[in-house]
């Protein structure tokens, strides 16, 4: 039984962002109609403040299934490491054979984005050109990428809590593109009049509020992915036209939809569908350019699934990693 292993440089360069979100796209598609298992993920406390999740899956199309171990330790980036730390599992569905083994840093790194990136290719406004990042981290440059591939970015604006790590990521992303990134000192002034809006900060509490936001624009809300954390806040929420990856997960672990609840100023059917459902016709969209639209992230396995199916695919036919025999 042989599996393949790969490194996180070899998951790079073998899911560009552009593929990633188009095959996010038929993903996202197939769990809105169906054809993906996916329970919820599960999360145990570990020492130092960190995590560690357990999230299986089963993907009709590419048939497979497997699960994704991941650490979490939001503090990992002073120490140079990505906050999410791990290996994806990958099974073949016909004798159920471990296949593959990934690293599941860099793959959530881009899949994530790239479901951004196909929710901001569906509701944000065709012309939609003026971008802000709140966070500077992984997150904050895959996002940026992702951005890149489906708008047509002419402004970007970066906000952190510590100023020179915005000043950090606006140098390296600057040079990495060939264009402008403004470091700013304040929430306020990366959104003043954004088009679009990523959210991939570590906030427990809302950093971006509903006044701050521009009619028109359209937000990514990334960072937060337990139902006790919220990077908006409720007039955000209430405000906006909300869409979710995977309704499930969000009644379960979405903390600005619970938070918003909670405060009475929504009900359940605020959510307005998934994002596959947008994708397949099934549900509408942006239907006003003065829309506020929202795609709320908290990463589901069939992304993880699908990356991985992808990636497989593309190594055995340039031979890329390492083959174990076990």
């Amino acid at each position: 039984m042989d599996i393949r292993i790969l490194r996180g440089s070899e998951v790079k360069a073998l899911l560009p962002m552009a593929a990633c979100i188009d095959l996010m796209e038929t993903t996202m598609i197939a769990v809105s109609e169906g054809r993906a298992r996916l329970p919820l993920r599960s999360l145990m406390s570990v020492s130092s403040g960190g995590m560690m999740g357990n999230m299986p899956g089963y993907l009709a199309e590419p048939e497979c299934f497997g699960v994704k171990l991941v650490s979490l330790f939001p503090n990992n980036a002073a120490a140079g490491f990505s906050s999410h730390l791990g290996l994806v599992l990958l099974f073949e569905p016909e004798h159920g054979r471990p296949v593959a083994m990934l690293d599941a840093a860099e793959l959530t790194a881009i899949r994530t984005a790239a479901v951004s990136g196909l929710a901001t290719r569906l509701l944000a406004r065709e012309d939609a050109s003026d971008l802000a990042i709140l966070g500077s981290g992984e997150q904050a440059r895959s996002h940026l990428e992702a951005m890149l591939a489906v708008r047509p970015i002419r402004r970007v604006r970066v906000w952190s809590r510590r100023r020179e790590s915005a000043e950090a990521f606006a140098q390296a992303e600057s040079a990495r593109h060939g264009r402008l990134i403004e470091p700013v000192s304040e929430v306020k002034d990366a959104t003043a009049g954004a088009d679009i809006i990523c959210t991939v900060s570590k906030a427990r509490e809302p950093i971006l509020l509903g006044d701050w936001i521009t009619p028109g624009a359209h937000l990514n809300v990334v960072g937060s992915s337990i139902a006790t954390a919220a990077e908006i806040d409720t007039a955000a929420v209430k405000r906006s036209k909300f869409f979710v990856d995977y309704r499930d997960s969000t009644i379960h672990e979405g903390g600005e939809y619970l938070q918003a609840l909670r405060d009475g100023a929504i009900t359940s059917e605020h959510i307005l569908g998934e994002i596959g459902e947008v994708a397949n016709g099934s549900r509408a969209g942006r239907t006003d350019p003065k829309d506020i639209t929202l795609y709320k992230s908290l990463g589901i396995a069939a992304e993880d699934l699908a990356s991985a199916h992808y990636v497989l695919q593309q190594a055995r036919a340039q031979g890329v990693g390492q083959t174990v025999n076990f």
